[in-house]
């Protein structure tokens, strides 16, 4: 993860793109991608969606956006410090105990 994100930061300092990478900015360009993903979903049936990565012109449209997604939030973490490793970690140990799994029979 942390190299992703030294190739991403170095890719935007050599185009001089930091000053448009604020939080504000990353994370508006992190839901307009979202939004992208979800508009290859948007109108599929469950059983659709499941297929999804059958067609591979849909699949690429899937990875890219998957990877635009990816990239948009690894960018916000570096701005903000945030390991998302460590942060996913955190929220997962959180819902366990918020979510207790139900106990055998």
């Amino acid at each position: 993860m942390p190299k992703l994100q030294h190739r991403l930061a170095a890719f935007a300092a050599a185009r001089n793109w930091q000053p448009y990478h604020t939080p504000k900015n990353l994370v508006a360009a992190l839901s307009v991608e979202a939004s992208e993903l979800v508009e290859i979903f948007q109108w599929l049936t469950p059983e659709e969606s499941a297929r999804v990565m059958d067609d591979a012109d849909t699949a690429h449209r899937v990875t890219d956006e998957v990877a635009d997604v990816l990239a948009y939030l690894l960018q916000l973490c570096e701005v903000l410090g945030i390991d998302a490793l460590a942060a996913l970690d955190a929220k997962i140990d959180r819902n366990e105990r918020r979510f207790p799994a139900p106990e055998g029979p």
